[in-house]
């Protein structure tokens, strides 16, 4: 491969996001050749001789994707120094290493992709990327349809603009209703601090598409892997996005 950071590197190879590997080379986990990495400004043209935590890392292979079906009451997290449980504890064994794209908040469940590669991740996560993320919302409140169309324009809340947001009314029932809201961004907790600002108390949160992979009757801590032809189409929504909005 040509030559590229090695926290790139081992990004690409699913050991985690770069900021994890720098990290763990911090943590004196990553050595060349038997020899620990200080500093992660390395330039390297293969991963043959490197291993992490004692052991070889595999080649850079084409990215894979996975769909997971996060329960709520998991952290999207490798780890939680309070020891709260994360989704680490209840992935299907079955699968390789992987990297959540994005998380979705401890109490918020549905749709989260797992990839084996890095880089896919972290272009999948940036704000700009424009890749639509659908949500189906049990809130408690009052709310016209009228007020939620006006999302579409934006809004800014404490100093954070949020952009164009979808967002309809599926059906009430009492002082309860459904809505079905579309994102594009995926800043930090945007579907609730956006429907808070405008009345409304959200008690679920379901992600059930991201792009054009839709969570369907997958169970609930279940996962499955994406196919090729949905990653292509993924990669092209990434691709389809002009520099100027980048």
């Amino acid at each position: 491969m040509a030559a590229q950071r090695i926290a790139k590197a081992l990004a690409r190879a699913g050991v985690g996001s770069r900021r994890d590997i720098e990290r763990m080379i911090a943590e004196g986990r990553i050595a060349i050749d038997g020899e620990v990495l200080t500093s992660p400004a390395l330039n390297i043209t293969n991963l043959a001789n490197v291993t992490v935590d004692g052991e070889p890392v595999a080649g850079i292979a084409p990215a894979k994707l996975y769909r997971f079906h996060k329960p709520a009451g998991f952290l999207t997290a490798a780890r939680d120094p309070a020891g709260r449980p994360t989704i680490m504890d209840i992935l299907p064994p079955s699968l390789p290493r992987v990297v959540p794209v994005g998380r979705l908040d401890m109490n918020t469940e549905g749709l989260l992709l797992l990839t084996t590669d890095g880089e896919l991740k972290r272009a999948l996560e940036l704000p700009s990327s424009g890749v639509p993320r659908v949500y189906r919302v049990r809130a408690f409140g009052e709310v016209t349809q009228k007020a939620l169309e006006a999302l579409a324009d934006g809004i800014s809340i404490e100093g954070v603009h949020y952009g164009h947001i979808l967002a309809d009314i599926e059906r009430k029932t009492g002082h309860n209703l459904w809505l079905i809201v579309t994102i594009r961004e995926g800043k930090n907790r945007e579907v609730r601090r956006v429907l808070e600002h405008v009345g409304l108390q959200v008690n679920r949160l379901i992600r059930v598409a991201y792009g054009p992979i839709g969570l369907d009757d997958l169970p609930p801590r279940m996962a499955d892997e994406i196919p090729d032809s949905d990653v292509a189409l993924l990669k092209a929504m990434l691709k389809a996005t002009k520099p100027e909005q980048r």
